[in-house]
Order: C-alpha cells, then sequence, then structure tokens
C-alpha cells in the first residue's frame, strides 16, 4: 500500500517537496530512510510518500523498459530514496519515468555514479567519483532528547551471531553480571535483538540480579527502544550491534561496548574501532576504568547534517554537479 504524509499535516501545496521513500520491507533500512526525511521535514515542507517495493527484482525489469507502475497516480519526484539493495532497480526506473534526484543510502554494489547522491558509511572507505556525503555510522530515525534525564535506570542492548564478530555468550553474560552486581543502586533494563540466541535469555535468567530487569524483543513494540533511550542517560551495546550503536549515539546517552573478538579487520569492526578512538564510546573492563570516558556526546545527529548537506546540494543552480562531504 502506498501511503502519503506531510509535514505538520499541512495541505498538498505547490512549494512542497516531494519525496519518493521506497521500502523494501526491512525495519533497519527503512528506519534509516525515515530518519532522513523526519529530519528534512523539520526544516522545510516536504510531502513524504512511502511505496512499498518489496525485495524482487521487478525494478530492473522496469528500468529497461523506462517505466514504473507504481509512481503513475502519484505526484512527480523531487527527491527519490531508497535503503537496501532491493530499492536500487526501483530507484532507477523511477527516476527514467517521472525524473528526480536519486538518494542511495549506503554504498551501492553497481557504479554509485548511477545515482545522484548517495551516503555512504565511512567505514566502507569510498574512494570513487559519484556525488556523496561521508556518514559516521547508519543513519537512524532516533530523535535526540533534549529533556533532562533524571532516571537512574541503564540500559543493555544485545546482539548475536554476526559476520564480524564472534559471539562469546559467556563472555557476553560474564560482563553484563559483573557490571550490574557492581552497581546495585542502579536499575539495569535488559533488551535482546532478532540475533540474541534463546539460550542467553535463559543463562540471564538464571543468574538473578534484582536489579536487572529482561525485556526480550519479542515484549517490545517498534518504538520501545526509541522510547526508553528517550530517559535513561547510559547505554550499554554489545560490539557487533552497530545499529544499535549509533542509536544510542544519537539519542545523546553515553555509550559503553560490551567486548566481543571481531573476526579480522572489517568495515564494521574498523567503525568501531574509530568510534573508540574519538572517545565516542568505550569498552567495558572490569577495573571501571571506563567511568572516566563515559559521556554523552553532544550534536551526534547524522540524519540533521546529511539532511542539510542533501538540501542544500540540490537547491543550488544546476550547474553544480558533483557534491563530495568527507568527515574530517
Amino acid at each position: 500500500m502506498i501511503s502519503q504524509n506531510r509535514s505538520n499535516n499541512s495541505p498538498a501545496s505547490s512549494n512542497a517537496l516531494v519525496v519518493w521513500r521506497l521500502l523494501d520491507g526491512k525495519p533497519g533500512h527503512e528506519h534509516q530512510s525515515l530518519g532522513l526525511v523526519n529530519a528534512m521535514q523539520q526544516r522545510m515542507l516536504v510531502q513524504v510518500v512511502d511505496v512499498p517495493v518489496g525485495r524482487g527484482g521487478a525494478g530492473w525489469l522496469y528500468l529497461a523498459a523506462g517505466v514504473w507502475p507504481a509512481g503513475k497516480h502519484l505526484s512527480k519526484p523531487d527527491m527519490i530514496i531508497g535503503a537496501g539493495h532491493a530499492t536500487h532497480g526501483h530507484m532507477l526506473a523511477a527516476k527514467r519515468a517521472y525524473g528526480g534526484q536519486t538518494v542511495c543510502m549506503m554504498q551501492p554494489s553497481l557504479p554509485a555514479e548511477m545515482f545522484d547522491v548517495c551516503l555512504i558509511p565511512e567505514h566502507d572507505q569510498y574512494r570513487g567519483f559519484s556525488s556523496f556525503i561521508e556518514t559516521r555510522g547508519v543513519i537512524n530515525h532516533i530523535q535526540p532528547s533534549t529533556a533532562a534525564k533524571e532516571s537512574s535506570d541503564v540500559l543493555i542492548m544485545i546482539g548475536g551471531p554476526s559476520k564480524h564478530f564472534h559471539w562469546d555468550e559467556l563472555g557476553v553474560v560474564a560482563q553484563v553480571y559483573d557490571l550490574v552486581r557492581k552497581h546495585t543502586e542502579v536499575n539495569y533494563i535488559l533488551t535482546t535483538s532478532r540475533r540474541t540466541p534463546a539460550s542467553f535469555v535463559s543463562a540471564m535468567q538464571r543468574v538473578r540480579l534484582t536489579n536487572l530487569t529482561i525485556i526480550p524483543i519479542a515484549d517490545t513494540d517498534k518504538d520501545w527502544v526509541q522510547t526508553t533511550l528517550s530517559r535513561v542517560s547510559t547505554a550499554w551495546v554489545t560490539e557487533d550491534s552497530v545499529s544499535m550503536v549509533y542509536e544510542a549515539l544519537t539519542a545523546q546517552v553515553a555509550v559503553g561496548l560490551i567486548n566481543l573478538s571481531a573476526k579480522g579487520k572489517s568495515r564494521v569492526s574498523r567503525g568501531m574501532e574509530k568510534l573508540i578512538d574519538r572517545q565516542l564510546v568505550t569498552r567495558y573492563d572490569p577495573y571501571g576504568l571506563y567511568r572516566q570516558y563515559m559521556r554523552p556526546v553532544i550534536g551526534f545527529n547524522e540524519a540533521s547534517r546529511c539532511s542539510d548537506a542533501l538540501l542544500a546540494y540540490f537547491h543550488r543552480p544546476s550547474t553544480r554537479r558533483r557534491l563530495v562531504s568527507r568527515l574530517t
């Protein structure tokens, strides 16, 4: 189903920026593009049209034929945004059929120059010739909290087996146990992800720490993490959970890493090391040395930064044709 929404519930306007947001059905990808369009809507009148495209290869067939049926009855786009490989063919087909500027929210496997702008995480180390914005990690839909956080609660977010890190269940249990038992004055809330093995939850439940509440992902709704991050001042995240780390940073809470061993020097492990080197996050250690580095990072909001860059770029005269925004 195609859905439309407008900034501040405003009526349709010829001055509104029309954005087609292509959705592949994966929550992580959809959160990325949602964060970007939400940031745009905070700056100007934007009409967002959500278009599900599924995960098949029909987009490439439409591109070859020069058609894109989903756009037939929609307002013509100024911008077409997609996150996830399944959206790429559809983005290019939609542009060929109806115009608009394409924004690819990743480094694509095909030449990046095929898109008008790509948002590429710094850890991908892109060195091509497309118009791109380098991002600190993955953009998300978390809204930074501006309210004073007086809660004594601390959130613990657990991942699981991944391509980039060795999953050490006993090691994670031991680190969580050591952290929680040493701070009996703090209320800890532990949640899991879709990758977390059921055996981990069972192991933590057997530990029986009175200041630890376990809320598995199955018992949460889609807004639970954002709501919880808005009221806590600290979050601990297993090192494999890249999206969760950046969500916590965006929420402007102090972020600690529960340690896992990397499977070699991957782009993801490089990204975590850069966060540590820049003192944006810190690793857990049993001696409590992490305390001197645990602080919120004010102003970490990649959706906002990239939105500003995109809007400025697309509103410049058409003589300009390249945007390069690297992090320093």
